[in-house]
């Protein structure tokens, strides 16, 4: 089996890198899985400070696998989108998104969730769940206390698309720069993030990040089950049919 996320660790820095071209890093039960697993190595590696997401392709994350959702269902799948969340927000390292191109549905719980994230201005992102009659359970967790409340109604119910400058100005992000300056915006970001003692940006994380994880552990497994009957609706899955078919032609 192909690996689809790769751990690397260099000077401190475990760079966990999405890498499933065949369906641009969808959200799959397998990408989840090792996803987790190198989330919990880079904790468990006292040599690792911080923790970077990025993507090999020029697809950030394409969100749920709506192949695995229409055959095997997203009971699994839902579930796993909590984890990650949790694995993100709980992490003892300070986790940071470095994002380009597209990010659609659940990919968008990936960037909430990380400490810090920074997107380039060509970087588009939309919750596209309303459209499919689905709704963006799980990633709510960590999405809308991001989000201002005007902005939490215009991003769920519309699905429109906007890019990684009004990414930042709605707060999702923490930084939006030109392309060509995200590794080096990135890089400055990692450089002050190693400054911090291994002590002091763990507890100062879990001052920061108090409160979303206790409402991801309250609300998770309900939204989770909310999730996957939301997929498993005559609705929605006659909306990823049609979705997956006007792909292939």
């Amino acid at each position: 089996m192909t690996e689809l996320v790769h751990l690397a660790v260099v000077d401190g820095v475990a760079s966990i890198t999405l890498d499933s071209p065949h369906n641009k890093n969808a959200l799959s039960q397998q990408l989840t899985s090792e996803l987790l697993d190198h989330l919990a190595a880079a904790e468990a590696d006292d040599a690792v400070r911080v923790i970077v997401i990025r993507s090999a392709l020029d697809v950030f994350c394409s969100g749920a696998d709506l192949s695995e959702a229409t055959s095997v269902g997203m009971k699994v799948g839902a579930q796993r989108m909590v984890d990650v969340q949790r694995a993100i927000v709980a992490n003892a390292k300070p986790v940071v998104a470095r994002v380009t191109g597209p990010v659609r549905a659940g990919g968008i719980g990936i960037v909430a969730a990380s400490d810090i994230s920074i997107a380039g201005h060509s970087a588009t992102f939309a919750l596209t769940e309303v459209r499919l009659g689905l709704a963006a359970a799980t990633i709510s967790l960590t999405v809308i206390p991001r989000l201002t409340d005007r902005a939490s109604s215009l991003t769920f119910l519309t699905g429109d698309s906007f890019d990684g400058v009004e990414a930042a100005n709605l707060g999702l992000v923490t930084k939006s720069v030109a392309d060509a300056e995200l590794d080096w915006a990135l890089d400055a970001v990692l450089k002050s993030l190693l400054k911090g003692a291994p002590q002091g940006l763990r507890e100062s994380k879990k001052l920061l990040n108090r409160e979303l994880l206790a409402d991801i552990d309250a609300r998770g497994n309900e939204l989770a089950e909310l999730s996957a009957s939301l997929f498993s609706s005559p609705a929605a899955q006659e909306a990823m049919l049609a979705f997956l078919n006007r792909k292939k032609k």
